[in-house]
């Protein structure tokens, strides 16, 4: 049986998560602060980390900025009520793998645990890779072989979330909702432009992974031996 650690100062949350995770086969290790996760982890490896942001000693970036100083690549799934972009992108660069905003629905915040935990290595560490791509969230930019180009806020978060799905397909309203948050109004193209646009960048850095439309329902990564 998996074994996790969940950091949330809401009692009866942290209650409901770690019983869902448990009709998975998943245990968790509840805390309501850093400096408790903190000792725990010092004493139990885990498998993933669940952490909330806003708790009684701080900031739960400050826990994930010690992790990753430490070289611990856990993987991590942020929760937080903080929609905005720019939030996002400060736990993409200090090493979060994933990212959900509440209010949030339970059996999806199980499947992406579950997905972190049978992620291979590569796909979750730091500095995702996916075929020739590799993707640096802390300079805002992906590379592939000696190449690299620079992606926006939302570029950086569709592919991150493209290249953790490893070659699944990801639904619209999930990319939109990584991308913009759920708070920001969303025109109806901007998924379409910046899939357009991410396209045009892979391409230009002579990358053989494709974005795919998987029949108007979302998108996917995939390697390409040919022309996409």
């Amino acid at each position: 049986m998996a074994r996790v650690l969940l950091v949330e100062d809401n009692v009866r949350l942290s209650d409901l998560v770690a019983k869902a995770l448990l009709r998975v086969a998943i245990e968790a290790d509840c805390f309501t602060d850093i400096e408790s996760a903190w000792e725990a982890i010092g004493q139990q490896e885990y498998a993933a980390l669940i952490l909330d942001r806003t708790l009684p000693d701080g900031d739960g970036i400050g826990l994930l900025r010690r992790l990753r100083d430490g070289r611990n690549a856990v993987p991590c799934l942020v929760l937080t009520a903080r929609g905005a972009v720019h939030d996002r992108v400060e736990g993409l660069e200090h090493g979060a793998d994933d990212y959900l905003s509440k209010p949030f629905a339970m059996e999806e915040l199980v499947a992406r645990v579950k997905a972190l935990i049978r992620r291979p290595a590569a796909i979750r560490s730091m500095e995702p890779v996916l075929g020739d791509l590799h993707l640096r969230p802390e300079e805002g930019l992906v590379a592939c072989g000696g190449a690299s180009v620079a992606l926006a806020p939302a570029e950086l978060q569709i592919l991150l979330s493209l290249m953790q799905a490893n070659g699944r397909m990801v639904q619209r309203r999930r990319l939109e909702q990584t991308a913009w948050g759920l708070s920001e109004a969303v025109t109806p193209n901007a998924l379409d432009v910046a899939i357009h646009r991410l396209r045009k960048k892979l391409l230009g850095i002579g990358s053989r992974v494709v974005l795919v439309n998987m029949r108007g329902q979302g998108y996917s990564l995939l390697e390409s031996a040919g022309d996409a």
